[in-house]
């Protein structure tokens, strides 16, 4: 049933993990699954070294050994490295904990996450650069219309809206991040459709790669993962937005999930708000290109964007400016994204702020005042999970 909450046990006997004993594989350091488990209080149902399967009440993940997709609450994130098997256990990149897990989890904890006034809409392409084309029309002009459409519907609602084009203007990358860096309280949505093969189908967000890390279509390492960008200060704040825009569009649009990934987009390293990109179908696809053309799915999309956005400020303990009325009712649609309180989660956050997730640390790291170095921190009151993305139903 739509919005039924699948109820999960949580074993009482399960005490919080006190540290995070670290495991050092080909200089990187990751974390066991059951070590992840034991901090989010989460119950792991999959003991055979081959598979991950977290639960609690609204809460569930899943993920196999030697894959870099973990599904948390049935939406797809691409981690930075594969879930590694070793000696019967699983373990999960510590720079995949900090970056991802704990953001999408626990956005709340979030400390440095700023208010938001002004929403920064980017529709990609414009005047010379058609972008992807096909017999229904070009991707520039959906991206307007998707664009000016979410615009109104942002407008209705009360926020301050600011496009970086709205015309059929060229603008340049480096002048699309340059003016949405004028608005310290605002966030940043590019507005982009897919291209590649005829077959090539579904929906796709991108966030900022942290660094140290290749972005999710990069084949290998590159020199350009070790450069500091400018937008990687938002790094949280990136994932849980890119979290509460792609559920959004789950929610709303009948397509396939192509997972959240990590690129190095200009405008997504060049912003230094929280800032997202979304693919809204693939215009080389006949049908999806068939489907973007209708108005219709523009204005679906528009309505997912401005759903995603107060999500999104729900989830950092900012009252959005309005809610969507229709959220698309009815027995096939799924729940929205929504927060999560379980009561047997203390006030533990995990690498909001660590700047340099390749400190050298020792084999077991205590969570206190020094566990920042992996990225914890100890907090007070019993505020549980703050999830960002569809529950189960």
């Amino acid at each position: 049933m739509a919005g039924a909450m699948a109820l999960a046990w949580i074993n009482p006997g399960v005490t919080r993990a006190d540290t995070w004993d670290l495991v050092k594989f080909e200089n990187r350091d990751y974390v066991s699954i059951q070590n992840v488990a034991d901090f989010y209080k989460l119950q792991n149902t999959a003991d055979d070294g081959k598979s991950v399967y977290l639960k609690s009440p609204g809460c569930t993940i899943q993920g196999a050994a030697g894959s870099k997709e973990l599904t948390i609450n049935g939406v797809k994130f691409i981690l930075s490295y594969e879930l590694l098997p070793q000696d019967g256990k699983i373990l999960l990149s510590r720079i995949d904990l900090t970056k991802l897990v704990e953001p999408v989890l626990r956005p709340s904890k979030m400390r440095n996450a700023r208010p938001i006034r002004t929403i920064v809409l980017d529709a990609g392409h414009g005047g010379h650069d058609r972008g992807a084309t096909s017999g229904f029309g070009d991707e520039k002009d959906f991206a307007l219309d998707t664009v000016m459409r979410t615009r109104e519907l942002l407008l209705k609602r009360g926020y301050r809206v600011v496009l970086t084009r709205s015309n059929d203007t060229f603008i340049p990358l480096n002048e699309r991040a340059k003016f949405a860096n004028q608005f310290r309280d605002g966030i940043f949505v590019c507005v982009h459709f897919n291209a590649g093969s005829p077959t090539g189908t579904g929906i796709e967000t991108y966030t900022l790669a942290p660094r140290f890390v290749p972005s999710t279509d990069q084949d290998g390492p590159a020199v350009s993962d070790m450069q500091l960008c400018a937008g990687n200060i938002d790094d949280p704040e990136n994932m849980a937005l890119a979290t509460a825009m792609h559920a959004s569009l789950l929610n709303r649009l009948p397509m396939t999930d192509r997972g959240i990934k990590r690129a190095r987009f200009w405008v997504l390293r060049e912003c230094t708000v929280p800032a997202v990109l979304i693919e809204g179908g693939f215009v080389s696809n006949p049908q999806e290109a068939s489907r973007i053309a209708q108005p219709v799915y523009r204005q679906t999309l528009a309505e997912c964007i401005v759903q995603a956005i107060g999500n999104y400020q729900r989830a950092i303990g900012q009252q959005p400016n309005g809610l969507l009325v229709n959220n698309g009712g009815g027995g096939g649609s799924r729940t929205p994204a929504m927060s999560v309180t379980n009561s047997n989660l203390n006030g533990i956050g995990i690498g909001a702020t660590n700047n340099n997730p390749f400190q050298s640390v020792g084999s077991s790291v205590p969570m206190d005042g020094t566990a920042a170095r992996v990225g914890a921190s100890l907090g007070n009151g019993n505020e549980g999970p703050t999830v960002v993305v569809p529950r189960q139903h």
